[in-house]
Formats: structure tokens, sequence, C-alpha cells
């Protein structure tokens, strides 16, 4: 079957599906945990939990959360099971001497963590990171889209001139992917026949590519770039990071190097200026925006250089593994058959174009990338801090949180509350189908808010949403138009995981 893959601008195309992509989203109210007046308060509780002593119960509990057995997840389970609740007092990384205040109020199931989203009670200001902000001297001096909440004046600018970049380069979307990824999938073809096996580490260096061509039209390859810029990016991310990362390193070495101290921003200073001057000669159109909007070009080109890379990149690079893992994982063969022929149908209907119309028809597709989002949020740690006094609940209590309070969200416990989805441990990948599933989208988070909701210049949920829904939604329909089936290994990494493929089953119809 011919397969033509169309830009967005395809007369097929319903402009539904990715609204951030056309115009920005209206002014949205996000759920709140607090019960309204007509609702009956569950019986309130006092957030159990403490800090311990002054600094030394910050290091402690640093070195629980990254070094005990079961890492950060059973630092959270264990507190949950002591307690007895999904809420409870504690400290997170990184503590002395990289944050001031280490004290969270920690939310883990999904009835509260939607009060994270909602501004009319909590404040977003230099949160992007949780309870430090990385130095501006990696990010130009400039506190960052990321770090504003949008009550300040520049958010709502910054965040629009995102907005502009993604609808700008919209029709070229889908017609790259498919070029970029097609080199890629022929590379691992040819590295499974030789080797056995084949790794997927080569989608480092593929989204990279795709991203600047597709947004800037710019090869970074065809420039003194070349092809350093994803591991200047992952080096740069590193210094952002570094203070709620672990790298498998032996703790008395790792915790005082990443976590006791900031990595001096001078020794990435030079591969930013490498990255910073290709972005401020290839995304020309976009400064000459931001000037039009009173944004110096300088700044912009910070803030597109964070949300291509940090943002963006750093995404995809963690979740396209993550998306191969629990698809390609054993026992999964049905599943394969089933987005095989659902996948090959639609396109086969609609001419043999890949439009995002096409993709729409595609129900068990959707289900699945929504199902990877739920289960593995790429996006784990949120933060925010409640600007008023205030009452949260979860499904048995009710909580009083004061005015200053910082509220601490770990994602992957609240999208797999079992309250609210069935086998909420297990990847079932037609979760959400039909009208029953359809309502389950709102407990899909990833995104700094529900799947059901969209980006505005008034929130802050991340403007590039639709871009990264679309582009998984390309990864599965590229993967099962070339493959009948396929199977991973899978180790999990600083940032994310390995994956190897060790089978690639061709299509054979």
């Amino acid at each position: 079957m011919e397969v033509k893959f169309t830009s967005l601008s395809s007369k097929a195309i319903s402009p539904a599906p990715l609204k951030a992509l056309s115009s920005e989203a209206e002014s949205l109210s996000f759920p709140t945990s607090e019960p309204t007046k007509q609702q009956q308060l569950l019986p309130l509780r006092i957030i159990p939990g403490d800090y311990g002593l002054p600094f030394f119960g910050a290091i402690k509990d640093r070195l629980e959360y990254f070094y005990s057995d079961g890492g950060r997840n059973e630092f959270f389970r264990s507190r949950q099971q002591k307690y007895n609740s999904t809420i409870f007092r504690a400290n997170m990384p990184p503590g002395p001497f990289v944050a001031s205040d280490p004290k969270v109020i920690v939310l883990l199931d999904g009835k509260s963590f939607p009060v994270l989203f909602d501004l009319t009670k909590v404040e977003k200001k230099d949160l992007f990171t949780g309870t430090y902000m990385p130095s501006t001297n990696l990010t130009g001096g400039y506190r960052i889209l990321s770090y504003l909440d949008p009550s300040e004046p520049k958010h709502e600018k910054l965040k629009h001139l995102i907005f502009f970049l993604l609808k700008s380069r919209s029709n070229n979307i889908i017609p790259q992917f498919h070029s970029n990824y097609t080199d890629l999938f022929d590379s691992l073809d040819r590295e499974l026949s030789k080797n056995g096996k084949a790794s997927f580490s080569g989608n480092d260096q593929t989204a990279f590519t795709f991203l600047c061509r597709a947004f800037y039209g710019t090869d970074p390859k065809d420039t003194s770039l070349g092809s350093d810029g994803p591991s200047l990016v992952q080096k740069w991310v590193l210094f952002n990071l570094s203070p709620e990362l672990s790298l498998g390193l032996p703790k008395f070495i790792e915790d005082p190097i990443l976590h006791t101290f900031r990595l001096p921003s001078i020794f990435v200073k030079s591969d930013y200026k490498r990255l910073y001057d290709f972005f401020y000669g290839s995304a020309g159109f976009v400064l000459e925006e931001a000037e039009r909007q009173g944004i110096s070009r300088d700044e912009a080109c910070h803030n597109i250089l964070f949300a291509t890379c940090f943002n963006t990149f750093g995404g995809v690079k963690i979740f396209f593994p993550a998306l191969m893992k629990w698809i390609g994982g054993p026992g999964n063969k049905e599943l394969h058959s089933r987005l095989a022929q659902e996948i090959r149908s639609a396109v086969k209907s609609n001419g043999g174009e890949v439009t995002i119309a096409t993709m729409e028809e595609m129900l068990l597709m959707k289900s699945v990338v929504y199902e990877t989002f739920r289960i593995d949020p790429p996006v784990p740690l949120q933060y925010a801090k409640a600007k008023q006094d205030m009452v949260i609940e979860n499904h048995e209590n009710s909580f009083q949180v004061k005015k200053g309070e910082m509220l601490f969200g770990f994602q992957p416990f609240a999208t797999k509350d079992p309250k609210i989805f069935e086998r909420a441990e297990e990847f079932v990948g037609d979760r959400f189908l039909g009208e029953e599933g359809e309502k389950l989208l709102k407990y899909v988070l990833w995104s700094n808010g529900p799947e059901t909701e969209s980006p505005s210049v008034r929130n802050k949920q991340c403007p590039g949403k639709d871009f990264v829904v679309l582009v998984s939604r390309l990864l599965v329909v590229e993967m099962f138009l070339r493959y009948d089936s396929f199977e991973v290994e899978a180790t999990k990494s600083a940032l994310g995981y390995d994956v190897n493929f060790i089978s690639l089953a061709k299509a054979t119809s």
C-alpha cells in the first residue's frame, strides 16, 4: 500500500484535535480538589507526617529518596502506608544546600492532584523544577517561560510566541516526521539484521533533527552544530536537573556532587552558546515576531531554545522509549495485530494519506498513546504553592492547607490511583475506548493539566501538549505501517529507559 504523509493543512484535517497548533485556547477553569459549599465535606484530618529536625531531616529524606531499596517509589509508598493517607508531609530533594526550604505536602491520589492546576488557589512562580530553581546563568540570565506564573506580564507574551511557532510550522510536522523516522527505522533494520538486536538510542539524534527541520527548516548537520546537538542538550539539562537526578553512582560520590551543591554553570557555558548560536541563526521568523510583541530577540532566542531542547526534545527523548517499552513488551502480539489492522485500514480508506483526520479514526491507537502517558508520565513531579488558605480532599478525608505551603504531586501514583482506574498498575491498551474510557481522560495529567483541557496563555499547561500527542501517535502509526509486530528489552536509566529491539517483523499486508 502506498502511503502519503500529508501536511497539517490538508483539506481532510479537522482542527479540533490540535487546538494549540491553530490558536491559543480560551481561558480554562481546571477542576479543583476543594469541595463547593453544596458538597458535603469529608472528615477533617490533620495532615500526617513531619519534616524531622531542621537541616538533618531534609538530608535524611533525600538519602532515602535516592538510595533506599525501591527508590523514590518506595519512598512515597512506605510513607503512604505508614500514615494510611495519600496526603502527608515530607521533605523533597534536594534540600541543603541547594534548596532553602524542602518542606512539601505530598499528593499521591487522582482526586487531590488537580489542585496543582487551579490557578485561583495556587501559584507556579519559579516552581518548574520544584523546591529549587536552576541558575539563570544556564538560560542567558532570563527567567524562562516555564518558571513564570501566568499572573506575570511576560508569561502571556512568551507563551503566545510558542503558539506562533507551532502554528507557523504546522504544515511541516507530518512530512518531516515521516522522513526522519523512516531513516531511523532503516538503520534499526540493518542493525538488527547484523547484531541480533538494535538500540533505540538513535531516537535522540532523529528527534533533534526532526524538531529542527520541522520548526526551523534547518538541518543541524548542515551547520556548525553538526551532530552534536543531542549530547550538548543532555549535558546542559544535567546541569539544570542534577539536584533531582540519580545517575546510579555510589551515594558517597553522587550525593555531594549532584545534590548538595549546584554544578557550576561555567562548565556548560560554551556548549550552551553553540546551541544558542544555532537557534539564533535558524529562527529568524520567530525572533521577528518576538520583536513585534515587544520581546527582545535575545530573550526570545533563549526561550525557544528552552522550549525546543528542554521541553520538547527532552519530552520526546523520555517518552518515545517509554512508548516502545509498553507497546513492545512481551504478551502484546494480539494488541499489535489489532493496531496494525486499525491503522492500515484507516489509512487505506483515506486514500493512503496519513493526516490528523485519518489518525482521529484510529481509536485503539489513540488509547494506547493515552495509556502510556497515564502509566509512565514523562514529567512525574509537579509543584504549586498555596496562595490562600484552603481545604483539599483525597478519597477519604479533607485537609487544611495554609497560604504559602508548597504542594507536591507525584504523578505516577496519581495516574495509577486504584480508586479511579481498574487494574491501575497494568498497561491496558484499550483502556480509553468507548464512552466510559473517554471519561477517564481527565485523569491523564502528564501535560500539567488534564488531557481533556487545552493550553492557553492563562494557564500553565504545556504549550506543546497537542504537538507531543501528535508525534507520539505518528510514531505508533509509522511502526505499524512498517511492522506487523515488534519486541523490545528495556532497562531503567536516569532519564527514562534504554530500549533495544530484539525483533521487528516486517508488515505482510
